[in-house]
């Protein structure tokens, strides 16, 4: 019975986990790194054909988007989520496969001109339709018995429309251990979704650490400062751009904007536009509509039994085509955008940027993280030029950032969450945090509450029978030349040849005691195929 840490250790993105117990292989979570790489991660030390399923505590693609990797490198398993994100996932996968596509194609039209090697995309969208079929719905606080000895249970960590903290009891030659995975813990009062939800017992904890080095401090009037920055940048004759991510940011961003018309507290703009210029946020709000029974916190569920929608208003501009995005730009009169993605990294909101960055009489109106070496990182420190699609940008536009909107618990209320625990851990893992963060965060929780906290690097092994580190990595820093070969390889074409030949393996193995006649035209049916390739 071990655990692995894979990613998001010292790290805040990436988020993958691989146990064994009870007879079985398993991940939780299987997420992509965005943004900058300080610490190479460990591969998972099994072909992913032999995992035999997955537990995802929410859609987020730094939890999720290297699913359909997984897919491509032979993983068959179901993976295990709670309905809102299921059907997240369904839209935010393929979503990511098309923009792995696009820069492939992009990437490519470079290389032919330069006269450098194809660039392949770790995924395809085949990939992402693939896996997506692997999703298996499960009810919040519902016990599934997933296998022999594996038990899971799914609560609700209050972050995103969906997401889950996981409990898991494994039993093997009769002895039980319960793990804790936290997820992602969201902030208390946010619009929308319920608040966090604690958990009593566990023994052993991963928690993330996000904000583990900050607090939010006290909560702002949002809709008071919202409706001060729309009427400045209307009184200027601008428009107010927020950099948006698609779920989550998004939709909490129209429940302010429907209470700010349905008060009527901008009277001299009546009518003022919204747009969500976004095919994925467009889509993801239907899925909020779709799900509010079991994720909507009772201030929305007040609304929703009055008959009012949150996140609907008169005024509301849903874009989808490309065409229709375009037009916004063409629309002299003031407005607010709501354009993904939520860091300007990607996406329409770039183009948006372009049409209005060198406007003094607009505002980009920043309302989440900005990762370091991300775009929007570089315009809430000032950045006075930008480029975007290969043009400098002077930056008049007024840069501001709402503070305090963050569906990340801070340091007090991981502290809460952690506090809970009626008996304490036999270990707390601290992940998901930059290198320091989760550091200082489990020296925190040592000192505060007495636990026995560490924070992992890749590649760290823990033996859960007896609590012990059997195996304790050091992080290695990423060199970018390295890290760039690397990521080719494992994107590549012949990468993915030999991850079909570790399924075909794996397959084999699984049919052992079958019936002679039919091991026997398995055995014709792979040795034609070698006649047929062997060179």
């Amino acid at each position: 019975m071990r655990l692995t840490f894979i990613g998001a250790a010292h790290e805040v993105t990436g988020s993958c986990y691989f146990l064994e117990g009870a007879g079985k292989k398993f991940l939780v979570d299987c997420g992509m790194e965005q943004g900058p790489d300080q610490y190479e991660n460990q591969e998972i030390p099994v072909p992913l054909s032999e995992i035999d399923f997955a537990l995802l505590t929410h859609a987020h693609i730094d939890h999720s988007g290297n699913f359909p990797l997984a897919y491509a490198k032979g993983f068959r398993g179901p993976i295990y989520a709670t309905a809102a994100t299921c059907d997240l996932c369904d839209i935010m996968l393929r979503d990511s496969a098309h923009i792995q596509m696009f820069e492939a194609e992009w990437r490519n039209r470079k290389a032919r001109r330069n006269g450098q090697p194809e660039f392949v995309p770790a995924y395809t969208m085949e990939d992402a339709l693939g896996v997506i079929q692997q999703f298996v719905e499960c009810d919040y606080h519902k016990i599934i018995q997933l296998e022999e000895g594996i038990k899971v249970r799914f609560t609700d960590a209050g972050h995103l429309l969906g997401s889950s903290s996981i409990e898991i009891c494994i039993t093997e030659d009769g002895e039980e251990r319960k793990l804790v995975f936290s997820g992602d813990i969201g902030n208390t009062d946010q619009p929308l979704i319920k608040d966090p939800e604690y958990l009593e017992t566990g023994d052993y904890v991963v928690m993330e650490s996000t904000y583990g080095d900050r607090s939010h401090g006290e909560k702002p009037d949002y809709i008071a400062e919202l409706t001060d920055i729309i009427r400045k940048t209307f009184r200027r004759g601008g428009n107010v751009i927020v950099p948006s991510f698609a779920v989550g940011r998004t939709q909490e961003m129209l429940y302010f904007l429907r209470k700010i018309k349905a008060d009527n507290l901008l009277p001299e703009f009546p009518g003022f536009e919204v747009y969500v210029d976004s095919p994925l946020a467009v889509q993801a709000t239907s899925i909020f509509k779709e799900h509010y029974s079991e994720c909507y916190d009772e201030e929305a569920m007040e609304l929703i039994q009055k008959g009012i929608n949150p996140i609907a208003f008169p005024g509301l501009k849903l874009s989808v085509t490309s065409d229709e995005s375009k037009a916004i730009n063409f629309n002299e009169k003031p407005k607010v955008i709501l354009s993904a993605s939520g860091m300007c990294d990607a996406g329409r909101i770039k183009h948006h940027l372009k049409h209005n960055l060198w406007r003094q009489e607009c505002t980009i109106l920043f309302v989440g993280y900005q990762a370091v070496g991300t775009l929007g990182r570089a315009l809430i420190e000032g950045a006075t030029e930008v480029k975007l699609f290969g043009e400098e940008i002077h930056v008049n536009a007024e840069i501001v950032r709402l503070p305090g909107i963050s569906g990340h618990a801070d340091n007090e209320g991981l502290m809460r969450w952690a506090g809970a625990f009626r008996e304490k851990p036999k270990k707390v893992f601290v992940t998901h945090g930059d290198d320091q963060v989760c550091e200082l965060f489990a020296k925190r929780l040592t000192d505060e509450l007495g636990y026995q906290a560490i924070a992992p690097y890749s590649g760290t092994i823990v033996d859960l029978l007896t609590g012990e580190v059997v195996k304790e990595t050091l992080g290695i820093a990423v060199k970018h030349a390295k890290e760039k070969a690397k990521t080719r390889k494992a994107a590549g074409v012949y990468a993915r040849l030999l991850a079909a030949g570790q399924r075909l393996m794996t397959v084999i193995r699984h049919n052992e005691g079958g019936a002679n006649k039919d091991l026997a035209r398995f055995a014709d049916q792979i040795n034609a195929m070698c006649d047929k390739w062997d060179r």
